[in-house]
C-alpha cells in the first residue's frame, strides 16, 4: 500500500496536531465487550497506526479513525471486545499468518497476489486519485482539462506514478509541482499557485472536511482504481463469515455511510 508511507510524512503529524483536532467522535475508546457465542474473545485488528485518515493516532495519543470505527462497531455487533495492535505493516502477513493479528484492517488494498496468502473480505471501499479544485472552479471537470493547468501532488505517491507515466497528460500540463507532504500541496491550493491536485481520495476528502468553503473534489478517477478490503487468515472462514456478515447490515442500515460522511464528509464506500 504505497499511500501509508507517503501519508506517513507529513500528514500524520501535521493534520492529527493542527488541523483535525476533535474528529472522529469516541473512535478512540473500545468497543464495549458483551457475551456472545464467541465467549467475548477480543478480535485483534493489526493495523498501521500512522495512516490518516484509516487508522492513526490523534492529539491524545489514541489510536482514531475510519477503518478503526468501522471495527469498532462491527465488534460491538458481534458481541466482541476489540484490541487495535499496530504492526510493522511491511510484515503485515507474518503477523497476521502468526495469528498475532486475527485481522488486517487499515486501508488494505485488495490484490491477486495477496489473495494467496489471506482471505478478504468484499471490497467496502475504492481507492481512487481523483483532483482538488478551489471551490468555484468551473473549468477542471476530468483528466483532460488539466490541460494548459499548474498541477501539484506528493512525491511518491500513487498519482505522481500516474501523472510520469502518462507522456500526454504530464506534457500537457502548464507546469507540474511535487510536494513533500499533501499539506503543503493543499496550502498553495488554496493560496492560488496551483489550479488543481491529483491525489488519493480518501486523504483529499478527509483534508477537504476541514476546508469546505475553499475546496472542493472533481468527482472522476484519474489512473487505475484499486479497492479496499479486511485481511484474514486463510483458514479463518468463521471469523471471515461474521465479519461480512455484519458489514453488510452496516452497509443496509446506512451506519457505513454516516462514519464515511464523519470522515470524508461524504459517503465514499462501495454501494
Amino acid at each position: 500500500m504505497n499511500l501509508k508511507k507517503i501519508v506517513a510524512m507529513g500528514l500524520a503529524a501535521v493534520m492529527t496536531a493542527a488541523l483535525f483536532t476533535g474528529c472522529g467522535g469516541d473512535a478512540g475508546k473500545k468497543a464495549p465487550a458483551s457475551p456472545s457465542s464467541s465467549g467475548g474473545k477480543a478480535i485483534v485488528v493489526g493495523l498501521d497506526d500512522n495512516y490518516p485518515p484509516m487508522g492513526f493516532r490523534d492529539e491524545k495519543n489514541e489510536i482514531v479513525g475510519f477503518d478503526v470505527d468501522l471495527a469498532k462497531e462491527a465488534a460491538k455487533r458481534l458481541g466482541r471486545p476489540v484490541e487495535f495492535k499496530p504492526i510493522d505493516w511491511a510484515s503485515k502477513e507474518a503477523e497476521l499468518k502468526s495469528g498475532r493479528v486475527d485481522v488486517l484492517w487499515n486501508g488494505l488494498d485488495i490484490t491477486e497476489k495477496r489473495k494467496e496468502n489471506m482471505l478478504f473480505s468484499d471490497p467496502y471501499m475504492d481507492n481512487r486519485q481523483i483532483v482538488f479544485v478551489k471551490k468555484g472552479t468551473t473549468d477542471i471537470k476530468d483528466e483532460k482539462s488539466l490541460a494548459g493547468k499548474v498541477v501539484g501532488t506528493q512525491s511518491g505517491g500513487t498519482a505522481e506514478e500516474y501523472i510520469d507515466g502518462n507522456a500526454e497528460l504530464k506534457g500537457s500540463l502548464k507546469d507540474y509541482k511535487k510536494y513533500s507532504d499533501y499539506i503543503a500541496a493543499f496550502m498553495d491550493l488554496e493560496n492560488g499557485r496551483l489550479d488543481a491536485i491529483v491525489a488519493d481520495e480518501i486523504t483529499g476528502r478527509y483534508y477537504m472536511s476541514k476546508h469546505p468553503d475553499t475546496l472542493e473534489a472533481v468527482d472522476v478517477a484519474v489512473g487505475p482504481v484499486s479497492t479496499f478490503g479486511i485481511g484474514f487468515r486463510k483458514d479463518d472462514t468463521a471469523l471471515k463469515d461474521e465479519v461480512q456478515k455484519v458489514l453488510n447490515e452496516m452497509k443496509k442500515d446506512g451506519t457505513m455511510a454516516k462514519i464515511s460522511e464523519t470522515w470524508f464528509g461524504k459517503d465514499i464506500t462501495k454501494k
